[in-house]
Parts: structure tokens; C-alpha cells; sequence
């Protein structure tokens, strides 16, 4: 009984902080003015001393439709890995992901003067719940991490899987997509490593 009602509490804190989230995302959308103009990556505000875009830019989005697929994307991943891992580590994810992705546009992609959306730190998330995975079904963690890596490699050759979906009005950025997964992956390598040593 304790141990269904310890489950029970799990279960809600974790949807709660789904919720909590997806909030997040709104009220950062609404503060960010057209368009996500006044938090999203941008290389010329950020050169100029506007160093918090490098983490409000994966908050905001272009359109309604772009937030509703990042949105439809995060909730997916919830439900498939949320129990793998704790809500401290998915933080951490998430802020290694988000910093991978702006650190990598910065130096390795200077061409691109503006960025913003969730898409790559979903990208960071699902390489680490692939990661993360293994310990509850190895077969599922080859599935999904197999699936990763061949989206990654059809989106740098064909472009992004998304684009049809969103239409004319913005060209997703697939760089950010692999600087994500790499950050993701890195984040649940350590951690890994760390549990090993325990």
C-alpha cells in the first residue's frame, strides 16, 4: 500500500512538473514579444552584452505552430521516458542541451544571426533518455537511440523532417538539433559514469 501510494505521489509531482513547463514555455512566448524577438538567440544582441538569449531563446517560439509541435514533441518524450530518470537530472539535461546548442551556433555558425525554439533541447533529451533507457529495456534504448541518430543524419542531408509542418514561415535549423543531442548525450554519459562509481 505504501509502495502504491509512493508511486501514486511520483506520478503526480512528475505531472506537475510537465505542467509547470509547458507554463513556462506560454509565459515566456508572451513575454517575448513578435516572433520571440526580445529573448531568442540573436548574435547581434548577444554581442552586445545580452548574454541571458544563450538560455531564453529554446523558451520562445516563431508562431503558434511552432510552439504547439515543440510542445507535442516535449509531452511525447514525457510520456515515453520521464520515469527514467529524476526530475533534478532531466534539469540538468535540459540546461547542457540549451547551452550546447548556443555555444555551438555561436562559434561554429556564424552565419546564422538568429535562433530560437525548443526543438534542439528536445533533441539533448532524447539522447539522454536513450541513454537512460538501457536500464529498463535495452531493445527500447536501441530503438530510440537508432532513431535519433537517423533523423540526425537525414536532416543534415535532406533538411528538417519538421519543415513541412511548419511551412514557408521559418527554416527549422538542424545544426541545433545535432548540438542538442550531443549536450543531451554528454549529460547522461556523466551522470552515468558518476552512478557507476557509487
Amino acid at each position: 500500500m505504501r509502495l502504491a501510494q509512493f508511486n501514486h505521489d511520483i506520478k503526480r509531482m512528475r505531472l506537475r512538473g510537465l505542467a509547470v513547463t509547458l507554463t513556462l514555455l506560454g509565459v515566456a512566448q508572451l513575454a517575448g514579444g513578435f516572433h520571440g524577438e526580445w529573448l531568442r538567440y540573436s548574435r547581434m544582441a548577444i554581442d552586445q552584452g545580452q548574454f541571458w538569449r544563450l538560455l531564453t531563446a529554446h523558451l520562445v517560439h516563431y508562431d503558434v505552430a511552432h510552439a504547439t509541435l515543440n510542445a507535442a514533441g516535449l509531452i511525447l518524450l514525457w510520456l515515453l521516458f520521464v520515469a527514467d530518470a529524476r526530475p533534478r537530472q532531466w534539469a540538468v539535461v535540459t540546461l547542457v542541451s540549451a547551452l550546447s546548442i548556443s555555444i555551438g551556433l555561436w562559434y561554429q555558425h556564424p552565419e546564422i544571426e538568429w535562433y530560437l525554439g525548443l526543438s534542439g533541447v528536445l533533441h539533448g533529451l532524447w539522447a539522454a533518455a536513450s541513454l537512460s533507457a538501457i536500464a529498463r529495456s535495452r531493445l527500447e534504448a536501441m530503438v530510440s537511440g537508432s532513431l535519433l541518430a537517423a533523423k540526425l543524419i537525414f536532416e543534415q542531408h535532406y533538411g528538417a523532417l519538421s519543415d513541412p509542418l511548419l511551412g514557408h514561415t521559418l527554416h527549422v535549423v538542424t545544426e541545433a538539433h545535432v548540438y542538442g543531442a550531443l549536450g543531451g548525450l554528454t549529460a547522461a554519459l556523466l551522470y552515468w559514469r558518476s552512478q557507476i562509481r557509487k
